[in-house]
């Protein structure tokens, strides 16, 4: 069930950042993904409930920061949230339920598996996954919201490291430079060596490339 909060717990400051007033009955979690665009590996979600005595500093986009930055962030995430929770859905789920779907269901497990269950879920974007817990939808709330933003950064640096491993395992596609994403690189390394386990095969070039195969 989903349902959108009236705003009227909400504020923003001078940066546009929205922070919620404290409240005993609520207990809020921000959810992001990780990995919708690309041709390979697994989509990503995370979940986190920041805690208020233990602020974190910079926490923005993850698309905003740099690798490095991310890594540290993510590190100090984990040491400080009251709960942080990182789900998944595999390529053959993305390909049997649309990515759409996946990311939803990878959502939705990220919230599950958090240790302290929340009252409110914050997800970025413009729709909400199916779960028990209240949710409401932010677009851009991944650059708004501290918990969306901690979520979006344990999402990707976990996706990353995933498509590490897969580099070392198929290292002729260059997992490591593109993260699985249709740059050109990785097209051409695609037409070059055929479509790989790991390749999400409901997607348009490895799609076609299989049919080619076939054909």
């Amino acid at each position: 069930m989903s349902a959108r909060n009236s705003g009227k717990n909400r504020r923003s400051d001078e940066s546009g950042s929205l922070f919620l007033f404290d409240h005993a009955d609520e207990l809020v979690c921000g959810v992001d993904e990780a990995g919708r665009g690309p041709l390979a590996g697994p989509v990503f979600a995370a979940a986190v409930i920041l805690d208020p005595l233990r602020p974190i500093e910079g926490l923005r986009d993850s698309k905003k920061l740099s690798e490095a930055k991310r890594d540290v962030l993510a590190i100090e995430i984990k040491a400080c949230a009251l709960a942080w929770s990182i789900a998944q859905c595999s390529e053959a789920e993305i390909d049997e339920l649309n990515i759409l779907q996946a990311t939803m269901l990878a959502m939705r497990r990220a919230v599950e598996g958090l240790q302290r269950q929340p009252t409110l879920a914050l997800i970025d974007g413009n729709r909400c996954p199916v779960m028990p817990v209240r949710s409401e939808a932010i677009v851009k709330g991944d650059d708004k919201v501290p918990a969306i933003s901690a979520a979006s950064i344990l999402a990707k640096t976990a996706r990353d490291a995933v498509l590490a491993d897969l580099h070392l395992l198929y290292p002729q596609y260059a997992f490591d430079q593109h993260k699985g994403y249709p740059t050109a690189l990785h097209l051409e390394r695609l037409r070059l060596h055929g479509v790989s386990p790991v390749h999400r095969k409901s997607y348009g070039p490895v799609r076609v490339l299989l049919a080619q195969e076939a054909s």
